[in-house]
């Protein structure tokens, strides 16, 4: 995945910088923006307010492309550390196995009808 910082406006309350910033490191967005708040209120909130501005105004809302990568991403990533971002490996597997159940359901689908005389119908009908 390209490593480039985007703000995040989907994810993010205001700008989407720190949706950004957390997507950028891997991190959980809660996290970064705890430490943002953290550092606005021990005195540092001028520079804070600055860099977040700044950063609003700087960097580049994220493609939509981006967006659908990371979503795919994000639910098959484990999460192996609290501050990292992702899913508890019990859930990941559980997502999967609601994928294969849905792509199952699909095939016995596709092979009803393909068995059915209505496919036989059809097929007949476009070799005319």
């Amino acid at each position: 995945m390209n490593k480039t910082l985007y703000r995040d406006p989907k994810n993010g309350k205001l700008g989407g910088v720190c949706a950004g910033v957390a997507e950028y490191f891997g991190m959980e967005i809660w996290l970064v923006r705890i430490l943002t708040v953290s550092a606005f209120l021990l005195g540092v909130g001028f520079i804070v307010t600055l860099a977040y501005v700044a950063a609003w105004l700087i960097l580049d809302k994220m493609p939509e492309e981006r967006i659908q990568q990371q979503t795919i991403f994000r639910e098959h990533q484990v999460k192996q550390k609290p501050w990292q971002a992702g899913k508890p490996a019990g859930q990941i597997l559980q997502n999967v196995e609601n994928e294969l159940d849905n792509m199952e359901h699909e095939l016995r689908d596709m092979e009803a009808y393909v068995t059915s005389s209505a496919f036989k119908v059809d097929r007949e009908f476009r070799n005319l």
